[in-house]
């Protein structure tokens, strides 16, 4: 079975690393006009019954956070 997900489709995993109520009860990802983006939803009770919340973010924004707070000339190479 293929790993790639079809377009305007998306899927979502229970979340076994779920530590607080904050901390979503269902993780996934979903792609809608070939951009992805990550999926949470959260388990919920209200007056006609329960349902999930959700919320979408795009990848690219997580990539964005997890670049380092340095310029790109940095070098690790030692000059001996």
């Amino acid at each position: 079975m293929a790993d790639k997900q079809h377009d305007n489709s998306g899927i979502l995993f229970r979340n076994s690393t779920k530590e607080t109520d904050k901390h979503p009860d269902y993780k996934g990802s979903l792609t809608v006009a070939g951009t992805e983006y990550w999926l949470s939803a959260w388990l919920k009770d209200g007056k006609r019954g329960k349902f999930m919340s959700l919320s979408v973010k795009p990848k690219e924004a997580f990539g964005a956070k997890s670049k380092s707070t340095f310029g790109d000339d940095m070098n690790d190479e030692v000059p001996f």
